[in-house]
């Protein structure tokens, strides 16, 4: 692996990362490991001896914090490098819009996160940094993949409508996702607020809409291997296929962890799971041309 690819797919890896590590640090209670923000305590960045939250949430929520600043090492990394690999290629305007958006997005985060601990894990500030950093996927997976001019296509206007609207409805998946973790248990802290929802309503309303992005997702594989080229079919179509797998998957671990009364292991695949579901919805929208006018 060279270093390009050692970079961008690091930055990619670490994207999703954060939203597991993040996840953790609310399944374990952490969420005011570190009580204030930038600081861990009052004059220390670290956690310290003793600390009235515990040694192990201090540690959990500062370990959190610590691979945000590995994401930032990242993502400086990735945008010395799109001024390196990417000047005078015919997306360099594109390319540097992305990386732009690595700097814009890290700067976000950071402040979201800090007005999370501020406002003790209000369910509106952590809903919105989760998705913050589901929203900073697209951008970091399509800099790779114009760092590296991957091959794409170009599907027929059904294939491309299916996919644009499988790809809104994945977001509206992970987007009713929030607002069910949100109004649940795992709060991050036993004085945390949540939403005021029923969690068992707006469960399988998240449970409807998963069934409705399944069906969907086959109505496109179905579509593709019908009406496009064999070269298409094979390129899309696996990738298709690949989308698919992962929201079977997520939707079985979505009904076990209901059953199940949320165990944390299962919440926490679940979130890594919406995590790839975006990233690989994503990827066949990238691949099939469907979110810029030309292959550029």
């Amino acid at each position: 692996m060279n270093l390009a690819s050692l970079i961008y797919t690091a930055l990619v890896l670490l994207q999703v990362g954060i939203i597991v590590t993040g996840g953790t640090v609310r399944l374990t209670g952490s969420g005011l490991g570190c009580p204030t923000w930038p600081q861990c305590v009052s004059g220390s960045i670290a956690p310290v001896p003793h600390q009235a939250q515990g040694t192990l949430h201090s540690w959990i929520e500062f370990g959190n914090r610590l691979l945000t600043f590995i994401l930032v090492v990242a993502i400086i990394a990735a945008v010395i490098g799109a001024l390196r690999w990417g000047r005078g290629r015919s997306d360099w305007k594109m390319i540097r819009l992305l990386a732009a958006t690595q700097l814009a997005g890290i700067v976000a985060q950071i402040v979201l996160g800090g007005i999370t601990v501020l406002t003790k894990l209000n369910p509106f500030s952590v809903s919105a940094h989760f998705l913050l950093s589901i929203a900073l996927i697209p951008p970091t997976l399509s800099l790779r993949e114009r760092i590296f001019a991957k091959a794409r296509t170009t599907v027929l206007p059904t294939t491309k409508l299916l996919i644009r609207i499988v790809t809104v409805l994945s977001l509206v998946v992970i987007t009713l996702g929030t607002i069910v973790t949100g109004s649940g248990p795992h709060a991050g802290d036993i004085q945390a607020k949540r939403y005021h929802i029923d969690p068992r309503q707006i469960s399988w309303l998240h449970a409807d809409s998963v069934i409705a992005l399944l069906c969907l997702t086959l109505a496109l594989y179905l579509v593709i291997k019908v009406s496009e080229p064999v070269e298409t079919q094979s390129f899309i179509g696996k990738k298709v296929l690949l989308f698919l797998l992962v929201c079977l998957s997520q939707g079985a671990i979505g009904y076990i962890q209901y059953f199940t009364h949320l165990p944390e292991a299962l919440v926490a695949a679940h979130l890594l799971g919406a995590g790839l579901m975006w990233l690989t919805i994503w990827n066949v929208g990238f691949k099939a041309n469907v979110f810029s006018r030309s292959k550029s």
